[in-house]
């Protein structure tokens, strides 16, 4: 990793740090369920972040999405829970978790294969025993056959790297994290599910060592596949190490100015009181309503179902305070009564 690139990415989790930003409100979850929908986006799902939350917190699926992308959905949130437990315990990570893990990515959308090689399940997470190419007209992963010696090595290596690692050197925590992300995902040990299964070895990675996550966007998708496809062509890790610093540097800085943002924007305790005077209401509702605002404060957009889920409130609740906020001029409606959705009114 540069050295100007790891000064950034120190400098800027310490700001974050400082910040408090991990103390907002369920901020881990909610960073969690970001990662995934982003990692399912980047295999093609189209279930968006707040249709997600509702998925996993609430069991209601998205009406028009195909049952398959929610599946994705839901078997990666439940591979990042079974790991970020059991990462916990320092283990020697082998081919058997691999497979454990990967085999929690496609529970339920995982197939079958019949092969020269012999027959498969990839909803067990069994490794491959077929030749794979990178799309149509793309490049040609490793035979099959040298798939098990490769990843046998890759994890003697990672093991060897986590116990030499200093736990205090967070720039070597990243550099190893996306290292591992790198080899795994060249070695592809898998029919299907590879890069879902990659990124959340890195994620674990970072969980063991209790540092943020690197989220790796929808809208990073091409600069991401680039860097990986240069990485390989040059045989330059450091082609890839940079480009995941510099995309969690570039996450970063968004983050802190959004909440910088909004907490320039909006005070609590003043904009309670603006709320009481103005509008002639109960400090409790006007405390509740802000809330809302403090929660919104770096969304897009939400739903009823969202604020019900994430403060507690009923239905009926909810959809009143959301309706008092767009009275008041700071939220915007859009849509009809069932696809109602609500955002930050400029």
């Amino acid at each position: 990793m540069k050295a100007d690139n790891k000064t950034l990415l120190l400098q800027l989790l310490q700001q974050h740090k400082e910040l408090g930003i991990s103390n907002q409100i369920d901020y881990d979850k909610f960073y969690l369920y970001l990662i995934i929908t982003h990692s399912t986006a980047i295999e093609g799902s189209t279930v968006t972040e707040v249709e997600a939350l509702l998925l996993f917190d609430e069991g209601i699926t998205a009406k028009g999405k195909p049952m398959v992308e929610q599946l994705m959905n839901l078997d990666l949130k439940n591979a990042y829970e079974y790991g970020r437990e059991w990462i916990k315990n320092h283990e020697d990570i082998t081919i058997d978790i691999l497979v454990t893990l990967a085999s929690k990515v496609m529970a339920r959308t995982g197939s079958e294969y019949n092969s020269l090689g012999g027959n498969f399940d990839a909803s067990k997470g069994k490794l491959r025993k077929l030749n794979v190419t990178a799309g149509a007209g793309g490049r040609s992963y490793m035979n099959w056959m040298k798939v098990p010696q490769k990843l046998e090595a890759f994890c003697n290596e990672l093991n060897a790297r986590r116990k030499a690692l200093d736990s205090g050197d967070i720039a070597a925590i990243y550099e190893l994290s996306f290292w591992a992300h790198y080899e795994l995902v060249t070695i592809h040990p898998w029919a299907d599910g590879n890069g879902r299964t990659s990124r959340l070895l890195m994620n674990l990675l970072q969980m063991e060592y209790d540092v943020l996550p690197t989220k790796v966007l929808k809208e990073d998708e091409g600069e991401y596949i680039q860097a990986l496809i240069d990485t390989r062509e040059n045989e330059d890790i450091e082609i890839f190490l940079n480009c995941m610093a510099e995309l969690h540097c570039t996450h970063l800085k968004y983050d802190i100015e959004q909440y910088v943002k909004s907490v320039e924007v909006v005070d609590k305790t003043d904009l309670t009181k603006k709320m009481v005077d103005k509008w002639s209401i109960k400090l409790s509702i006007a405390e509740k309503l802000v809330d809302i605002l403090l929660f919104m404060a770096d969304k897009d957009e939400i739903k009823t179902e969202t604020i019900v889920s994430v403060f507690g409130f009923t239905e009926t609740t909810a959809k009143r305070y959301l309706r008092q906020l767009t009275e008041f001029g700071y939220l915007e409606a859009h849509g009809g009564n069932k696809n109602r959705t609500y955002s930050k009114k400029d």
